[in-house]
């Protein structure tokens, strides 16, 4: 049953591998403490549900556990092998609400223009002219990896999943539009300004060098100096690589964060919530609506520091 579950999101639905292996480390424990099979009764689930607070969980990973095992019954109504949801009938541990890690628009900003010749025509063709045997031209492709998975990351908000995804076709520089497969195997285009479409074609020529030749349009957007498809981990490295000590860039260092940075961006200029909500491939608004708090946290701030009455009050404590 839970193997059939994890196919189903991996394969139809799918989710990332992190998420796999979260679920199906979930259901399994579940399973685990019923004795054998998943025991799916509202009052099992209850008890479970009990079990993890007692046990010293967060209310977050109760939610994970209990997300899990609400899809599974989802999928087992699906399937015709219940009737209904249970978990929809147990009340969840409230949860402190955290507003989304961001990185300010001019820390990234002076980032990018920090390492600008990392993307540029100079450096491709030193790395065109060494070959892709040279010590010196593979350093120079890494940098130019690692900036363009950077700028994808926060120039379209795209998921660190989805960027893995992508493909040599999935570009269209007549259009200077990207192709994404996102959540649930659904496919939406993002518009990419200039810039980003002349890095991703400077660095298709620096990947075919590397790759010994042209590539077709199948083939993974993005590869390592030896021509293969990146990974999770490898894009992880990439960003705390490249945003590790710079000057305004603070907390966590992840690809998560630079979608987040890019949501608030746009937000603080004005750009429609739907439109936001349609380019990060959101299934509801209410998913995007989290974004508008650090907007309305920073106007607080902004507010209290320049009123007159907050001054004066200032002044008399």
């Amino acid at each position: 049953m839970i193997d059939r579950y994890i196919s189903y999101i991996r394969d139809v639905r799918r989710y990332s591998p992190r998420t796999q292996a979260l679920y199906a480390a979930a259901l399994n424990d579940f399973a685990e403490w019923c004795g054998g099979e998943p025991d799916l009764i509202p009052s099992r689930i209850r008890e479970y549900e009990a079990h993890l607070i007692d046990t010293g969980f967060k209310a977050r990973t109760v939610h994970l556990h209990m997300s899990a095992l609400s899809g599974l019954c989802n999928f087992l109504v699906k399937t015709g092998e219940m009737k209904s949801n249970p978990v929809r009938t147990v009340r969840r541990p409230k949860m402190e609400k955290r507003l989304p890690e961001y990185y300010t628009e001019k820390a990234m900003d002076a980032y990018l223009e920090a390492t600008k010749a990392d993307a540029g025509q100079d450096t491709l063709d030193l790395l065109l002219q060494l070959g892709p045997s040279d010590k010196t031209a593979v350093e120079l492709y890494r940098r130019r990896l690692r900036r363009l998975i950077i700028s994808l990351l926060y120039g379209t908000g795209i998921r660190r999943a989805e960027l893995i995804g992508l493909k040599v076709g999935s570009i269209d520089m007549s259009r200077h539009t990207l192709r994404v497969r996102g959540k649930g195997d659904k496919m939406r285009e993002i518009p990419l300004i200039l810039s980003l479409s002349q890095e991703i074609s400077l660095y298709l020529q620096a990947a075919s060098s590397m790759a010994g030749g042209a590539r077709p349009s199948d083939a993974p957007l993005l590869i390592t100096e030896k021509g293969r498809s990146l990974y999770p981990e490898y894009v992880d490295r990439a960003v705390k690589a490249e945003l590790q000590g710079r000057e305004g860039i603070t907390g966590r260092k992840s690809p998560h964060v630079l979608r987040h940075s890019l949501a608030t961006a746009l937000l603080d200029e004005g750009a429609d919530l739907n439109a936001i909500k349609e380019m990060l491939g959101h299934e509801s608004l209410a998913a995007t609506e989290v974004y508008t708090h650090n907007s309305i946290e920073r106007l607080k701030a902004q507010y209290i520091n320049a009123h007159p009455r907050a001054k004066k009050q200032d002044s008399h404590d």
